[in-house]
């Protein structure tokens, strides 16, 4: 009939997989799912802060990425254990927040637009980060280090027509994440996430000091990184280009090193510390 609207041939599959993936947001065994997540990056981001606060005090080691992290869990009596439920939590937090990223909210809250984006370059980022520990188990390795794979994929792209132009950008954009990071923590915007109402006044106090700390760091790491991003950039040089481990590595090489890697790295073991609280609280 003339004048009769036809749905989307495409239309149908499209609603039928949102719907499965809201039906499986609203399981308990989901939610349980993320919150190991949320317990397993705090446990990464604990152990990167502990090796990096014995290098601030002296006692030896090397500053480590979350692959270092994942690599010296290994090493550890029951090692394989430990790693398979750090690999099974963090695919959980990749899926919670891939899942999230696609559907919009879960069953406690909703996100705008530029909290699916988060959660879309956090999900793909904690999915390679348990590929990584799958790798490792498996007896291949965690490939090469932080700072070295920085070096590697920045001199790739660098050769390409407008190279500079991207890795300068890029940097940019993560100096402007952890600007962010900063915002969060300076108007503890992070507490919006968590169930504030479920802590007593001392249980927040608590969970507020440690997510500032934590976020204060991570702000502090991603603008280093970035900030040598560009570095790369303008002299046309890949070897200045840092991951995580760099950042803590330049921190120890300054003229007060010791002082602010220790600052930076107690502040990382803040942001495990809250993670694993947040596993508690976070609106999921």
């Amino acid at each position: 009939m003339a004048g009769k609207l036809t749905s989307h041939p495409g239309g149908a599959p499209l609603r039928q997989a949102r719907t499965h993936g809201e039906d499986i947001a609203r399981t308990p065994q989901f939610e349980w799912f993320a919150r190991a997540g949320l317990a397993a990056r705090g446990v990464v981001y604990i152990l990167i802060g502990v090796l990096a606060v014995q290098v601030a005090l002296g006692e030896g080691g090397k500053t480590t990425n979350q692959q270092g992290a994942l690599q010296t869990i290994a090493e550890q009596p029951l090692g394989t254990v430990l790693l398979i439920l750090v690999a099974i939590g963090l695919a959980g937090y990749a899926t919670w927040r891939l899942l999230r990223a696609a559907i919009g909210h879960g069953p406690e809250s909703s996100d705008d637009a530029k909290q699916r984006i988060d959660g879309l370059v956090s999900g793909i980022g904690y999915a390679a980060l348990c590929v990584t520990a799958v790798k490792i188990l498996a007896g291949s390795g965690g490939g090469s280090g932080g700072s070295q794979q920085a070096d590697k994929a920045t001199g790739g792209v660098l050769g390409w027509p407008g190279g500079t132009w991207l890795v300068a950008i890029t940097g940019a954009i993560i100096i402007g994440v952890g600007l962010e990071q900063g915002y969060k923590a300076v108007k503890q915007k992070f507490l919006e996430d968590s169930n504030t109402a479920a802590m007593s006044h001392r249980v927040r106090q608590g969970f507020t000091a440690i997510g500032v700390a934590g976020y204060l760091a991570r702000m502090v790491i991603f603008a280093m990184i970035g900030y040598f991003l560009i570095k790369a950039a303008i002299d046309f040089d890949p070897d200045k280009a840092i991951a995580l481990d760099g950042a803590l590595a330049h921190l120890g090489q300054t003229s007060y090193g010791p002082l602010l890697l220790g600052i930076v790295a107690a502040g990382l073991v803040c942001f495990g510390v809250y993670s694993i609280a947040d596993a508690r609280f976070r609106k999921v």
